[in-house]
């Protein structure tokens, strides 16, 4: 940064004025630099790539709901079932491919027993995926 002092008169007067001459040399340098570099940079060999497209195969299995309220009533899509349906119900699901995934939604009032019976219950079924549903909370919160 250069400063200027006038020697023209009796007063000292600062003009502060920035000599930009050096950074713009710099940056045009820098820019020469790059300019240079890059095509070194990104040489690759030429090769003729095969042009094909691609559709995925997704299969997303339907997803089992079973519900427990807080009396610990079973409901399967809802609808009310008991705790052997539910079972010849999950052992029939479990057969598929690929298999569902089960997601219990419980009260937040419910005993755990009865939400360790529907979990038991899909482990002697045979399900893979139990997954818990549950509501977020507020924001901010």
């Amino acid at each position: 940064m250069a400063m200027n002092v006038a020697q023209d008169g009796g007063e000292d007067e600062v003009i502060a004025s920035i000599n930009t001459t050096p950074l713009v040399d710099v940056m045009l340098v820098l820019l020469i630099i790059f300019l240079i570099t890059i095509p070194v940079v990104t040489h690759t060999v030429p090769v003729q790539l095969p042009k094909e497209t691609v559709n995925p195969l997704q299969t997303k299995p339907d997803s089992i709901e079973i519900a427990v309220d807080k009396e610990g009533d079973l409901f399967w899509n809802e609808k009310r079932v008991d705790a052997t349906t539910l079972l010849t119900q999950l052992k029939g699901i479990s057969q598929r491919d690929p298999q569902p995934e089960v997601h219990v939604r419980g009260d937040q009032a419910t005993r755990y027993e009865y939400i360790a019976r529907v979990v038991s219950t899909c482990e002697r079924a045979g399900i893979a995926k139990v997954s818990f549903i549950t509501q977020p909370p507020a924001r901010g919160g």
